[in-house]
């Protein structure tokens, strides 16, 4: 008759140990988020980089249950959020939604203390708008970019633009701009796209090279002019505003696009998870139709493919910065 083994004290531990590492692996994956998620905007509210913030955040607190809260940390074209967003707790609860201007960063702040590829997990893309030449109707009386351009080159400095800061996509789109068309125009920089534009409305500053999501609105009301967009097509929503080749003026292209990084060592269950909530909220309609009215698609460029894409874009601005002999202002 063979003996039944009678479990020893440390067989139960042994037991209960297993059990209950087997049970925290299960809530550490089911778990995040367990409180509310900051997302970092690195300029102030108003911008192009708030306006999409702003509907995908609304949404991703939706679907995951949990208060997702934008802080906007202005300044230093962009440069000062970003190094907050690095030196952020990488536990799973601060994400940083970056734009184009972080990929010139590198190329106009010498002496910055984070690096975009090396401190961040690339999450994905949001969106990308092309760039637009919107006027204040009144201080630039161009009904064209034909008109424009006659305008500028008859009077080098008298107009202006103003752009969300040194280094930014808004600073680097106008001097490209001015590259091209062989003319002069003074840069005025802001701390944001949103202080900018506001200024722009109320005929404090003459132009800007902006991106269609914080513009759209304004575009539509009449608030300012658009002149052309900077793309080889169309926008989406805006399909009576001819490119810059269509307006008679250069083979001028510039998009603003806006992503999601994480801080470096971020745990890959949050990552992961975040990821599919974007996806989940890219896949509604009203985000949808939301991207759309702001002359944007709908994105679909994840994790690493994102990285490449972000490695390009820095290789790309460098090229513009030497070329067009861009200096902080």
């Amino acid at each position: 008759m063979s003996r039944i083994h009678q479990p020893t004290r440390r067989d139960v531990l042994r037991a209960g140990a297993a059990v209950a590492a087997l049970g925290a692996g299960a809530v550490r994956a089911q778990a995040w988020p367990t409180k509310p998620v900051t997302v970092v905007v690195p300029f102030p509210a108003g911008g192009g980089t708030d306006a999409f913030a702003r509907p995908l955040t609304a949404a991703l607190a939706k679907n995951l249950g949990r208060q997702v809260i934008i802080d906007n940390k202005g300044g230093a074209g962009g440069t000062v959020g970003a190094s907050i967003a690095a030196r952020a707790a990488a536990d799973g609860y601060t994400f940083f939604m970056g734009a184009v201007h972080h990929t010139i960063a590198p190329s106009m702040y010498p002496k910055l203390d984070y690096q975009l590829e090396s401190d961040f997990v690339p999450v994905g893309l949001v969106s990308s708008v092309p760039q637009v030449i919107v006027v204040h109707p009144q201080r630039v009386p161009a009904g064209s970019l034909k008109e424009f351009l006659e305008l500028v080159r008859r009077s080098p400095g008298k107009f202006n633009y103003g752009s969300a800061g040194n280094g930014t996509s808004h600073h680097l789109a106008g001097e490209l701009f001015k590259l091209q068309t062989k003319t002069f125009i003074t840069h005025i920089p802001y701390r944001g796209a949103g202080p900018a534009l506001q200024d722009l409305i109320a005929g404090q500053v003459d132009i800007m090279f902006d991106g269609m999501g914080s513009s759209a609105a304004h575009i539509k009301a009449g608030r300012i002019k658009a002149l052309a967009v900077a793309a080889d097509r169309r926008a989406p929503g805006f399909n009576d505003l001819p490119t810059c080749v269509e307006a008679g003026g250069p083979d001028y292209k510039v998009s603003t696009w806006y992503g999601i990084w994480a801080p470096k060592a971020t745990p890959k269950e949050a990552v992961d998870r975040f990821q599919a909530e974007m996806k989940k909220a890219f896949a509604a309609d009203d985000i949808k139709a939301t991207w759309n009215g702001m002359g944007a698609e709908i994105p679909n460029l994840y994790g690493d493919a994102f990285g490449r894409f972000v490695s390009s874009e820095i290789k790309r601005w460098a090229e513009v910065v030497k070329a067009s002999g861009a200096k902080l202002d």
